[in-house]
């Protein structure tokens, strides 16, 4: 078979549909009981923070917010700041890639110029979805703005398709990103109205992907034929899942809220930073309603190069402005970014306080991770990663305090104390050595 040259955007209309339509996963269950769910979403920023305005000042509830995470003085009391966590599984290799792809897996990618791409692990929600997947019509949101970057970063010898993701479902399948804010509105109205149908609906898509995968493997070569077979295994799986969502014994989920179809975004925002805002919206909706616990988002893929001239003072794009070589007017345009992208967790973190649960809200039933695989963009330095967390998880995190651990703590002994608070315990966690003290409420 000779090569076959394939665009990407074919595939991820054609065969790579499933994989980037996340209800797929779909199966409805009783809430069960009153007492709200613990939901979990994790944030990703790229390109690693200013290294000297990050951390606060002062030590556990005796603290004062850095200048850059300063926009969120009003919900101290519902962050907890952890500092000297890293992730040993992103030593070595480059700069960017084993960085983002083993954030949340805490793992170390297999060098690859993209046949055989493997993270090595599962990553840490969806360990989570492991245990809720089942009791929400979709079982992850996993979201984002730029497209998946194809093609090899020959500087590094890394396939860049690893600068997209941060979360896999199995060691070789990462889990694609809706990146339209309203196909992903129109996913969870299809989730609240009617599991049955929607189901039914998913099958035929299901059907037409399988059929248009089947047509492209013929064309394709020896190393490209497997990788999509493994891909095939993954959507077929999803069959005997949707024939049961599509039972009416699995129709008696139902929403906490109901979605109003007015709110739907229209289209896809050139404007980033209204994308942003509508992505991080859908999230609120998606935990209010509880059409699923668990959520995902990158502001963007690793190395971004996403201009920020529309922020107050900067004039440049992100990955050129993180290798600020320590000149000034760089670092501070670094820090505006820093702080921008602090603002707009904000936004998402004050969306789900105002969102009422009985005596409680939404925030106080969640815990919201933000980070970046890499501190100073400069250094590439995986050491001491920016690392907050905010939400009461139902009174299982011990919010408000800046918590500061012996240097080299392993970050996946926090991802152990996350899952536990989730719902989801276990005893080990890739390199974990035991939970964070301090961060569960019981500790």
């Amino acid at each position: 078979m000779g090569r076959y040259s394939l665009n990407r955007r074919t595939l991820l209309r054609g065969a790579g549909a499933a994989i980037g339509l996340p209800w797929l996963e779909a199966m409805a269950a009783p809430a069960g009981g009153s007492k709200p769910p613990v939901r979990m979403a994790a944030l990703y920023m790229p390109n690693g923070v200013h290294p000297d305005m990050w951390t606060p000042e002062g030590d556990k509830r005796d603290f004062k917010l850095s200048p850059t995470l300063s926009p969120l003085a009003d919900l101290q009391d519902q962050l907890m700041v952890l500092t000297n966590l890293w992730n040993p599984g992103s030593v070595g290799g480059d700069g960017h890639y084993v960085k983002i792809s083993g954030w949340l897996t805490c793992t170390t990618v297999t060098k690859t110029l993209g046949v055989d791409v493997s993270c090595n692990g599962v990553s840490m929600d969806q360990l989570a979805v492991q245990k809720t997947g089942r009791q929400t019509p979709i079982a992850s949101m996993e979201l984002g703005i730029a497209p998946v970057t194809t093609g090899v970063d020959k500087n590094v010898g890394y396939t860049r398709v690893y600068g997209s993701h941060i979360s896999w479902a199995s060691p070789t399948s990462p889990l694609a990103r809706e990146l339209n804010p309203q196909l992903a509105f129109e996913r969870l109205f299809r989730a609240g109205n009617g599991q049955a149908d929607g189901a039914k609906e998913e099958a035929l898509l299901l059907d037409r992907v399988l059929t248009d995968a089947k047509e492209l493997r013929q064309k394709l070569g020896g190393a490209d034929r497997q990788r999509l077979d493994e891909y095939l295994s993954v959507v077929r799986s999803l069959e005997d899942r949707l024939e049961r969502a599509a039972s009416p014994e699995q129709s008696k989920w139902k929403p906490r809220v109901a979605l109003d179809p007015a709110a739907k975004p229209t289209g896809n925002p050139k404007d980033y930073a209204e994308h942003v805002r509508l992505m991080f919206d859908i999230i609120a909706l998606a935990f209010q309603s509880d059409s699923t616990r668990v959520a995902t988002f990158l502001f963007g893929n690793e190395v971004s190069n996403q201009n920020f001239a529309f922020v107050d003072g900067v004039t440049g794009a992100h990955h050129s402005l993180s290798h600020h070589e320590n000149k000034p007017d760089n670092m501070r345009q670094y820090q505006l970014i820093n702080k921008w992208h602090i603002e707009q967790y904000g936004y998402l973190l004050r969306k789900l306080r105002d969102m009422k649960e009985g005596d409680s809200n939404v925030l106080d039933n969640s815990m919201i991770l933000l980070g970046a695989g890499i501190r100073d963009g400069n250094k590439h330095d995986p050491h001491n990663l920016p690392v907050v967390l905010a939400g009461k998880a139902g009174g299982r995190l011990a919010s408000g305090q800046h918590l500061s651990y012996e240097k080299d703590t392993p970050l996946s002994n926090l991802y152990v104390s996350m899952l536990d608070a989730f719902g989801a315990p276990v005893e080990r966690f890739a390199d974990s050595t035991g939970r964070l003290p301090g961060v569960l409420a019981s500790s």
